[in-house]
């Protein structure tokens, strides 16, 4: 599809390519997702002036994982950013594709208030929650949680600033204040601690690894799954590095490099070779 300044999502959705592409992948439900579709631009006033291909190919991507647009339901999203949209999954749409595996038998994600998280072990990654602790309505964290049908089970907590420090750092819309994080932040926090678990822990099924993929990008092809992340380029090192506001956000200490390391271990080795007790 090639952009025009005399397209439009309307029109886009008039041609006989672009209703066959969601015919052949929604089926029956091809009108109503299209129909869905050019009512929900035609109600953002922001989302009708971006480049018409990327809001299709976003709903591409979102039909293709069968999760619907509609942004009341939350779980996915077509967001502007610029001139361009971007395709954004909610934590319901990320929990819907996880329970279609077959491999988990319960997945939740929660926030959590003053009061309820009685402790936490960084060693185990264990932690003791009581809901009936809770002694404020202040959100101190979000807590992810899985189950899978093998038995294997984790859980993560994040505190409400690594989750900011992520949120910031991954999202210039919220640096700047606007935007979904901004809007939206309780649902934002829950996606991004049960994306964080799933992604280290979880079994990832094609679908899911398909979205988490196009999450929070611009979609040029669907197909050819060339897209661009205009709001956040450091989305392509996700969870790969963390920012040292969220370690801090956490207290954690930097290891030490390799070379302290080595220099430690030696001065150990020479430590002990002269507190070695001579039994001669």
């Amino acid at each position: 599809m090639e952009k025009s300044q005399a397209l439009t999502v309307k029109t886009l959705l008039s041609q006989d390519n672009v209703k066959a592409k969601f015919n052949e992948i929604l089926k029956d439900n091809a009108n109503g997702f299209m129909a869905n579709l050019a009512v929900m631009v035609n109600n953002s006033a922001t989302l009708s002036k971006c480049d018409p291909t990327t809001i299709i190919s976003a709903a591409v991507v979102s039909a293709s994982l069968n999760l619907p647009l509609d942004p009341n339901l939350g779980f996915a999203y077509v967001i502007p950013y610029g001139d361009k949209a971007q395709f954004i999954m909610g934590y319901k749409g990320i929990v819907q594709l996880a329970m279609r595996s077959g491999q988990y038998k319960t997945i939740n994600v929660t926030e959590v208030y003053e009061g309820e998280l009685i402790s936490e072990n960084r060693i185990t990654g264990d932690y003791v929650f009581d809901m009936s602790t809770r002694s404020s309505d202040k959100i101190i964290g979000f807590a992810a949680y899985f189950s899978l049908v093998n038995g294997y089970e984790k859980t993560l907590y994040w505190g409400v600033e690594q989750v900011e420090a992520h949120g910031k750092r991954f999202s210039q819309t919220y640096k700047k204040g606007f935007g979904l994080w901004k809007d939206d932040f309780l649902s934002m926090g829950k996606k991004t601690v049960l994306k964080s678990l799933l992604s280290k822990w979880g079994i990832l099924s094609i679908e899911m690894q398909k979205a988490i993929k196009f999450d929070q990008a611009v979609v040029k092809d669907a197909e050819t799954e060339d897209i661009e992340y205009v709001d956040a380029e450091d989305l392509k090192s996700f969870d790969k590095e963390e920012p040292i506001e969220a370690k801090k956000a956490r207290n954690e200490i930097e290891p030490p490099t390799l070379q302290k390391q080595m220099e430690i271990k030696e001065q150990l080795i020479d430590e002990s070779k002269g507190n070695k007790l001579n039994l001669d």
